[in-house]
């Protein structure tokens, strides 16, 4: 373990294995950091906060102080971070909620850009980019395998699912589907991710049967243009017998803010 002198640790922090704490960094009394994760500098860990395995958090990062919701009335909400994510400088990242599930969530393998925001009761996957100045606002959720580009802002309760992309300056009022490729001033649908299910191993055939099923759901074609969304992903739920098409078809059937259209379904 390796504490730098002007390191403050207050009385009841808990330190995993080779921990590393920098110059002028702060360490809050219900602190736990698991084995092999470093806080470079200038890094302030607070509140009922969790940190995992070899993550590294770089300069003027602040994890788990109290949400500015108005909602929030001082409840020992908690931040559970993963394993061997990279959390860049100056990201934020609150505790939760007692009006939610009373905590926030971050998986592992994750990387967090400069200035990125995950805000109070949100719910981030693994394998998650976040890149510089990307804000997550309260009750967001996040699945494995997305990317969110620089500049974006995720509205509160929203859901991105499974392997989308979201493009820079993008702000996103609706959820997002699974394997989407989402951009705009106000977020629109432009298709599949080819580019990121390519580079992650996707079969051809199963890219083709995910590009169906997207003309199936959100194409207005003639055969379909008459069918409400729901009935379509009802439909395309019960005749597939592949995993990926039967979770983009249940995720449109759970949402609750609506999903992403193209720009002419808007």
């Amino acid at each position: 373990m390796s504490i730098h002198p002007t390191a403050f640790l207050e009385p009841g922090a808990k330190l995993g294995k080779d921990v590393a704490i920098g110059p002028f960094c702060t360490v809050g009394a219900n602190v736990h950091i698991g084995a092999g994760t470093r806080l470079v500098s200038h890094v302030v860990v607070t509140g009922h906060t969790t940190l995992g395995k070899n993550n590294i958090i770089y300069p003027f990062a602040s994890l788990g102080h109290p949400s500015p919701d108005r909602k929030y009335k001082g409840e020992n909400a908690t931040l559970t971070i993963g394993d061997s994510n990279d959390i860049r400088e100056g990201v934020t990242m609150h505790i939760g909620t007692g009006a939610d599930k009373g905590t926030t969530r971050v998986g592992s393998h994750n990387l967090f850009m400069a200035g990125s925001h995950v805000a109070h009761d949100c719910i981030v996957g693994s394998h998650v980019i976040l890149a510089n100045y990307a804000q997550l606002a309260g009750h967001v959720e996040i699945a494995d395998n997305v990317i969110i580009g620089g500049l974006s802002g995720i509205h509160q309760n929203v859901r991105v699912g499974t392997h989308a992309i979201i493009g820079g300056h993008t702000a996103v009022d609706h959820d997002v589907p699974p394997f989407a490729s989402v951009s705009g001033r106000r977020a629109t649908l432009k298709g599949l991710n080819l580019v990121g299910l390519r580079r992650r191993g996707f079969d051809k055939s199963l890219i083709r049967e995910l590009d169906t099923a997207y003309d199936f759901l959100f194409d207005e074609s003639p055969e379909n243009e008459d069918m409400p969304l729901t009935e379509r992903a009802e439909k395309l739920k019960r005749r597939s017998k592949i995993a990926e098409v039967k979770a983009l078809a249940t995720f449109v059937l759970t949402t609750h803010r609506g999903v992403t259209a193209y720009e002419d379904d808007e």
